[in-house]
C-alpha cells in the first residue's frame, strides 16, 4: 500500500501527534500510515510486539526513503491493563509533549466463534468487553486532561457494523461491546465538547485485515462469500485505507464542527 500512495502526501497533519491502538496490522497499521502520508507523528501500539517490530521497520524505511525520520514511533502495550495505558500514555508525552489525536482501533472477536447464548461463559464475555470497550475507555481517561489543557483535541473510536445492527458471525459480546463504544463515543462527546474535543466514531463493514477476520472469511462457504459480496452496495470488501479515510476526515479541521457522530464505512451494506 505505501508505494502506491507517495504521490498523495501531505502535510496536513503538521505537528499533530497521533496515538493509534491496534496497530500491529490490518486497519489499524492503514490509519498510520495514513496519518505519516499526511505529515502527522504517530506512535502506533499494540500487544503483539513482534508484528509491531515489522510495523515499525516499514514504516521507518519508507519514511527514511522520503528523507523524513523520527515521525514514528511504536510501544507495545496491553490496553486492557490500566496501568499499562498509563505508561503508554507517559511515554507518548514525554517524547512528544503532547497528543492530539486518539484512535482507539484496537478490537477484535479474540479468536471466539458463535455458540448459544446459554454456552457462553462470563469470561468469554468480558474478554471481549475489555479489548473493544474498556480499552477505549482507559485510553480516554488517560489522554483527556492533556486535550483539556491544550483545548484541543480529536478522538475517533473504530467500532463495527455489528454495533449499529446485529454481527455478522453471531458473537453476542462483541456486537454487545461495540454497540457501548458508540454510546460511549456519544457521551463524551458531550463531556468534552466545552474543551475543544471532539469524539466521533468509524464502524467498518467486513475487512478482511488480520487473522481473525482471514479465519472468518475462509470458514464462509463460496455461496456465503458471494452473498455477502452482493449485499454491499459498491460489491466489493472493504480495505483498510477505506476506514482510515473517514478517520482522517473526523480528525482534520474539515470536521471541527462534527461531534458524536457515527459514519459506516461498509460501502453501503447497512443503509440507515
Amino acid at each position: 500500500m505505501i508505494q502506491s500512495v507517495n504521490s498523495l502526501q501531505s502535510t496536513f497533519f503538521t505537528e499533530k501527534v497521533v496515538l493509534v491502538t491496534g496497530a500491529a496490522h490490518g486497519i489499524g497499521k492503514g490509519i498510520c500510515e495514513a496519518f505519516l502520508r499526511h505529515g502527522a507523528t504517530v506512535i502506533g501500539t499494540d500487544i503483539l510486539d513482534h508484528e509491531l517490530a515489522k510495523v515499525k521497520t516499514e514504516l521507518n524505511e519508507w519514511l527514511d526513503m522520503n528523507e523524513e525520520s523520527n515521525r514514528f514511533d511504536t510501544y507495545t502495550c496491553d490496553i486492557t491493563e490500566v496501568e499499562s495505558v498509563k505508561q503508554l500514555v507517559d511515554y507518548t508525552i514525554q517524547k512528544f509533549n503532547k497528543i492530539d489525536i486518539l484512535v482507539n482501533n484496537a478490537g477484535g472477536v479474540c479468536g471466539q466463534i458463535h455458540q448459544p447464548v446459554e454456552e457462553v461463559t462470563p469470561d468469554q464475555w468480558r474478554k471481549i468487553f475489555a479489548v473493544n470497550l474498556d480499552a477505549a475507555f482507559y485510553t480516554t481517561k488517560e489522554v483527556a486532561p492533556y486535550m483539556k489543557k491544550q483545548n484541543y483535541g480529536r478522538i475517533i473510536n473504530i467500532s463495527s457494523g455489528a454495533g449499529r445492527s446485529t454481527s455478522l458471525t453471531g458473537i453476542q459480546a462483541y456486537a454487545s461491546a461495540k454497540a457501548g463504544q458508540i454510546g460511549f463515543t456519544r457521551q463524551m462527546a458531550q463531556e468534552l465538547g466545552p474543551y475543544g474535543i471532539t469524539v466521533n466514531n468509524v464502524a467498518p463493514g467486513f475487512v478482511i485485515s488480520n487473522p481473525s477476520t482471514k479465519k472468518q472469511w475462509e470458514r464462509m462457504t463460496m455461496e456465503e462469500q458471494a452473498n455477502l459480496v452482493k449485499s454491499i452496495s459498491v460489491k466489493r470488501l472493504g480495505e483498510p485505507e477505506d476506514i482510515a479515510h473517514p478517520v482522517l476526515f473526523f480528525a482534520s479541521d474539515f470536521a471541527s464542527y462534527v461531534s458524536g457522530q457515527t459514519i459506516s464505512a461498509d460501502g453501503g451494506q447497512q443503509l440507515f
